[in-house]
Parts: C-alpha cells; structure tokens; sequence
C-alpha cells in the first residue's frame, strides 16, 4: 500500500512538472508572438493604433502569463541594485 501511494503521488508529481513545462513553453510563445506589436508601444512612435495582427496576438496571450510577466519585470530593477521603476499607467 505504502509502495503504491508513491508511486501515485511520484506520477502526480511528475505529471504536474510538465504541465508547469507546458505552460512556460507555451507563455514565452505567446509573449514572443506580441513582437508584432513592437511598432505600436515604443515612445514617440507614429501610428499608435496596433494592427489587426497585433490585436489578434494580443487576444492569444494568456491573461495569466502577461500579469505575471509583468509582476516579474517590476522586480528586475531591485534585483539589479537599481532604483525602482514607477510608471503613471493608466
């Protein structure tokens, strides 16, 4: 019994890493997709309406993977010894 719920409980594991995998994999692809959208956000651009493309890209990206994202980019500065980033975003 006790060699048995191990091994579940290995297999549960496992199975739970390469979901987890999956999902990185799967984020960075939709992060890497939204380049697409790279004319349309960088200051002093001049068409600031994204494109058809970029909206699309935009819609496939996981609501979870962007805010992540960009909760793990506010922390670089401080992980980098800099001063804190703020942004007036609204």
């Amino acid at each position: 019994m006790a060699a048995t719920s191990v091994v579940v409980l290995f297999a549960v594991v496992a199975l739970t890493m390469v979901v987890q995998s999956q999902a990185q994999i799967s984020c960075s692809t939709e992060l890497g997709n939204l380049n697409v959208c790279a004319p349309f956000v960088v200051a002093g651009a001049a068409n600031t309406n994204p494109s058809p493309e970029c909206c699309g890209a935009l819609q496939a990206v996981e609501h979870d993977c962007i805010c992540n994202t960009l909760r793990v980019a506010a922390r670089l500065p401080s992980l980098c010894n800099l001063s804190p980033v703020t942004c007036n975003v609204n």
